[in-house]
């Protein structure tokens, strides 16, 4: 059977706007930035985790019509369809810092929780965001 996930796949409605966020201001690397033709393959990783990568996509085709797509985007823009991603970190507050100073908005600061601290954000298209100092 399976033995683990190697992509997530969020929509984004401007690639290089994401690249950006999820590498300029994250800090996250880029794994794969191939032209496809049809599309453009775009992942990123946690530094030195290539093995769990999100692949940063546009609505499209090949998956969708273009009427499809058009709804889709409708759909991010406001928010509706944003995907969502968990990171951990060893230093919520820290990191919250680092990133507010960044320009990064925030939706939720550090928040102390039964598991651990952690708060929320989310990318420029609208993708639930959150990051967590779990509990030693």
């Amino acid at each position: 059977m399976f033995t683990a996930i190697t992509h997530s796949q969020i929509y984004v409605l401007d690639q290089d706007e994401a690249l950006d966020f999820y590498v300029g201001k994250l800090g996250l690397e880029v794994n794969g930035d191939v032209d496809m033709g049809f599309m453009r393959w775009l992942t990123v990783s946690v530094p030195g985790h290539p093995d769990r990568q999100i692949l940063l996509q546009k609505p499209g085709g090949p998956q969708m019509s273009e009427e499809t797509a058009q709804q889709v985007r409708e759909l991010v823009t406001k928010g509706a369809m944003g995907g969502s991603l968990i990171f951990s970190t060893d230093d919520c507050r820290k990191t919250y810092e680092t990133l507010l100073g960044l320009g990064v908005e925030f939706t939720e600061e550090p928040t102390e929780r039964p598991y651990g601290i952690d708060c929320g954000l989310r990318d420029p298209f609208g993708n639930h965001i959150r990051f967590t100092q779990l509990k030693g």
